[in-house]
């Protein structure tokens, strides 16, 4: 399958768009061309369990880069006087198609017109079936033939270098065409003028290849050039269809499982791909998630390759390598279904902000003493004269030191400098961390580790006078999972997302600034309370989303049960969507501005009537806030919180 750096790159792109230069690479000797290896081998499974792992030319598995070169010569000074070879033409271009499809349009498309009530493993037959209905109208046409070198036969020492395949101009020819033959195969031959991204490939040697696979191809291995007619156009969109599903919405392990609607899990995987190309879910987790399906990919790759190395006897040794990497396979498909079914149940739960926390509170220390930790490096005379002769005062050289011996009404405060303490991940005990000197002067990392940076399950939780920077974390740089957190006169610098309120949580924020956040400055989920007062929200939900109607604003408010909010003096301005955005489940998006209301079709006057009831069930109350350059408007709601599973 495609590598998952793909997910990153927009819908119109196609990195299979074959175009010609002028690079060029060292040549192959003709002897190894004429003796090529032994034809490729089957898949030998070592057990049963690891059957089903397909070998790279199966589904998913293509070529995405565009490269040209040459074969290798006999010698360093070109090709032999007496062996002339034909020079290959460049490659034509291939159909792209220009249109981008929403979230909406793509759904419709696989699950109610390609899959349908079809299960996973009868996805290749009804992917086959929607492919042959755009043959009837045009069964020749001329294509790129894009394969490995593997199977063209090209030795190690040919010289092409990282060239990822081998393309050939063919003529496709449909007739006769099994639409229930899985993986669907057409007839193909070289076509006139001879073109290659090879350019001394001799023709000779890929007809003997194409006679050898009976002169028929894997459908998804030819992309049709462009400019043809439009019914070839549209066989070129609906191959396009079919590589997409099996690049990102396909999973290895669909064959293995029993679900009860397989169109509803690809559903929810097209969403997850708009979710990660948009931003909603933050990049660091997007890029963690990718790196992770890349070595799944890479692993079973490996595997494949083992297992169709194993011969009638394998020995001790290939069988134990066999089972190791099979059980590597099987870990990383195990991590990366968790990841996904996590995404699944989002509407069960409070999103990915599930309770990580398992450090246990230690509580108030005997006769109920507390301590004041102090962090630095060398604690001198003059750190600690503003301090009471009474209050007991522990020094620590790092910040995790201090939180890891802190109990329930400790104070820990920090000197000016630079630090990181995953235990900021774990806050269960009622203690204040604050800053000495001025905020600028006390930053605080996150650990690029972990998922969470701050996440509160205590009582009682207070940050003052500090700056806490986002580096590489996933979930919001302030996470409230139970209990409240007092946040005064600090600096968020996000990467991900912002300040998260759970259910059930409160917060009250003071004279804070946050920026950057990916998602909503401020977002407080169903059943949670915030106090805002004095505080700077700009720059937020700056995600690569097209669709601005996506983005979450300043604050959001995730309402059933309703959040409780509180605004006085604050300043939000320049963020993506609105400065307050209200989520309500329904699929009717509304537009407020300041002037006057303007509704989708759908919703018109009734949708500023849902915007009125719905700030006055929140218990929303505004007192001299200044909100600004927003660009969705001031307040408004945003629909479609929650889809249906």
């Amino acid at each position: 399958m495609a590598t998952c750096s793909n997910y990153n790159s927009s819908l119109e792109d196609n990195d299979s768009v074959i175009k010609g230069n002028d690079c060029e690479t060292p040549q192959l000797s003709e002897e190894n061309l004429k003796t090529p290896p032994n034809s490729p081998v089957c898949e030998v499974p070592c057990s049963s369990s690891s059957s089903n792992v397909r070998t790279p030319t199966d589904k998913g598995a293509r070529s995405k880069a565009t490269m040209t070169g040459k074969l290798l010569t006999p010698n360093p000074d070109g090709e032999d006087p007496d062996d002339f070879i034909e020079e290959a033409e460049m490659l034509p271009k291939i159909y792209i198609s220009k249109k981008s499809y929403s979230y909406e349009e793509r759904a419709s498309l696989y699950c109610d017109e390609m899959i349908g009530p079809f299960s996973a493993e009868e996805v290749d037959e009804a992917i086959s079936c929607y492919i042959s209905d755009k043959l009837i109208d045009a069964p020749h046409w001329a294509a790129v033939w894009k394969t490995t070198p593997e199977v063209m036969r090209l030795p190690l020492s040919s010289g092409i270098g990282d060239l990822p395949f081998v393309g050939v101009l063919v003529k496709v020819n449909c007739i006769g065409l099994d639409g229930k033959l899985v993986p669907l195969q057409v007839s193909a031959s070289v076509a006139e003028p001879y073109s290659s991204n090879i350019s001394n490939l001799p023709r000779e040697h890929v007809e003997e290849i194409l006679r050898k696979h009976k002169n028929t191809v894997s459908i998804l291995d030819v992309y049709p050039i462009e400019g043809l007619s439009p019914d070839v156009d549209n066989i070129a969109e609906a191959l396009e269809h079919a590589r997409f599903f099996f690049d990102f919405l396909w999973r290895d392990w669909d064959d293995d499982e029993e679900y009860e609607e397989y169109a509803g899990i690809i559903e929810k995987r097209i969403q997850l791909y708009y979710d990660i190309q948009d931003g909603t879910v933050p990049g660091p987790i997007s890029e963690r998630y990718r790196e992770t399906l890349e070595e799944y990919r890479s692993k079973r790759m490996e595997l494949s390759k083992l297992q169709s190395s194993i011969r009638a006897d394998s020995s001790p040794g290939e069988a134990v390598e066999c089972w190791k990497r099979y059980y590597e396979l099987t870990l990383l498909s195990g991590l990366l279904k968790i990841w996904e079914d996590l995404r699944l149940r989002k509407e069960q739960s409070h999103g990915p902000f599930f309770s990580r926390i398992c450090k246990r509170r230690k509580g108030q220390r005997l006769r109920g003493r507390r301590v004041t930790h102090i962090v630095a490096q060398m604690m001198t005379t003059d750190m600690i004269k503003s301090f009471p002769k009474d209050v007991l005062i522990q020094q620590h050289e790092t910040l995790s030191g201090a939180l890891d011996n802190c109990h329930s009404g400790d104070t820990v405060v920090i000197f000016p400098g630079d630090y990181k303490a995953a235990a900021l991940a774990s806050l269960t005990d009622d203690i204040t961390i604050k800053g000495s000197g001025h905020r600028d002067d006390v930053v605080i990392f996150s650990h690029p580790s972990y998922d969470t940076f701050v996440t509160s399950k205590a009582a009682e939780v207070t940050l003052e006078n500090l700056t806490l920077v986002q580096c590489g974390t996933c979930d919001g740089i302030v996470v409230v999972e139970s209990g409240h957190m007092t946040l005064e006169n600090c600096v968020l610098r996000c990467e991900g997302t912002g300040v998260c309120v759970l259910t059930g949580a409160s917060l009250t924020m003071s004279n804070c600034e946050v920026t950057g956040a990916q998602g909503a400055g401020v977002e407080l989920y169903p059943g949670s309370s915030a106090e805002l007062n004095g505080n700077e929200i700009h720059h937020c939900s700056n995600r690569s989303s097209k669709d601005s109607t996506r983005s979450l604003g300043g604050i959001c408010m995730k309402v059933i049960p309703q959040p409780q909010l509180k605004l006085s003096n604050n300043h939000i301005h320049d963020n993506q969507g609105y400065g307050v955005s209200i989520q309500m489940p329904d699929n009717s998006p509304c537009v407020v501005t300041q002037d006057e209301p303007e509704c989708t079709a759908s919703g018109d006057k009734n949708e500023t009537d849902q915007l009125s009831k719905a700030i006055q069930k929140l218990s929303l109350e505004f007192s001299s806030n200044k909100l600004e350059s927003n660009s969705m408007g001031e307040v408004g709601l945003l629909h479609k919180m929650w889809t249906n599973s």
